[in-house]
């Protein structure tokens, strides 16, 4: 097969993707076409059917595997796969794993590096709740190490979650290290479980996406319940010191507009809004960057209401 993230403006190819979204439109002289997006382990592309109803074009859904011929162009500095031959193969034809983007580091080593942290919480009752979800609820844990973050954005893969999930750990191990204001056990209890909800806000893959209980409620409250879940049934858990840590989930987004209930309101909820704001937006950059080789400008950007480049050292 070739990868997405192989090709270049100008390939002939023939391959199989996983075709994650499907949208019918039209164009402006009322021609019908179709909007697919392609993906594999490596990434997504965009992909363009100008014909479907020609007789190259076989019946196919959102979400199922098709293997593809066509031309790889470049429109609007992305590039895009117009297709002219699409068929959907038989099983045997495709391995799956080929098809889910995974973490490029090493997801078991991830894992116990997370746990080390959890072991360095002093607080008794922070500790135990811990515990329970990141080392003792061996389900929770399989589902978080093969989560994603996000379902498009920034560490939307396979070992996302824990990915992201460390580095703002990590974040707050340099923020508490430098302000003794923060309690660390609160910050690296705050970290550790401020994405929890999204292990039920998003679907696991192929799908990655947004599950009935993610579209009415979102990781935010999610977590907050599953950490009330939890924390009830630690005899003795201080109502305080769960409050805190449910402010730090709930505070976590910084703004309303970018979905938080509340505002940071204690030194340990700014700290990790600011760790997750910064994580979030490096990886994104990271995977805008991915692959490109030169120093040109992008264009316009949505995420950072700019226009892009790298740098040019």
């Amino acid at each position: 097969m070739r990868y997405i993230n192989t090709l270049r403006e100008g390939d002939n190819i023939r391959s199989i993707y996983l075709c994650k979204a499907k949208r019918s439109a039209e164009t402006r002289n009322g021609k019908p076409y179709d909007n697919l997006l392609l993906q594999d382990k490596t990434g997504t592309l965009d992909g363009k059917v100008w014909d479907p109803n020609s007789g190259g074009i076989a019946d196919y859904d959102e979400m199922d595997f098709v293997e593809v011929f066509g031309e790889v162009v470049s429109y609007n500095n992305n590039l895009q796969l117009n297709i002219k031959q699409l068929r959907k193969p038989y099983e045997d034809e495709y391995n799956v794993a080929d098809y889910m983007p995974t973490s490029e580091k090493n997801v078991d080593g991830m894992y116990q590096e997370l746990l080390s942290y959890v072991a360095r919480i002093e607080n008794k009752y922070l500790r135990q709740l811990a515990e329970g979800f990141f080392k003792q609820d061996e389900t929770f844990v399989k589902v978080f190490c093969g989560h994603s973050a996000a379902k498009t954005v920034h560490h939307s893969f396979a070992g996302g979650l824990l990915e992201h999930t460390l580095s703002i750990v990590k974040f707050c191990e340099y923020l508490a290290d430098t302000y003794p204001l923060l309690n660390r056990d609160l910050l690296y209890s705050a970290a550790l479980f401020h994405d929890i909800g999204k292990t039920r806000e998003l679907s696991t893959f192929p799908e990655n996406d947004y599950t009935d209980e993610g579209q009415l409620l979102g990781h935010i409250v999610i977590g907050v319940e599953m950490i009330g879940e939890a924390v009830r049934k630690i005899e003795g858990f201080p109502e305080k010191i769960a409050n805190e840590l449910k402010h730090c989930v709930v505070a976590h987004h910084g703004e309303f507009e970018f979905g938080s209930p509340k505002k940071p309101a204690i030194p340990e909820a700014v700290a990790l809004h600011y760790a997750d704001a910064t994580d979030a937006k490096m990886q994104t950059l990271t995977e805008i960057f991915k692959d490109k080789d030169s120093d040109e400008w992008l264009g316009y950007n949505r995420l950072f209401d700019s226009n892009l480049r790298k740098s040019s050292l």
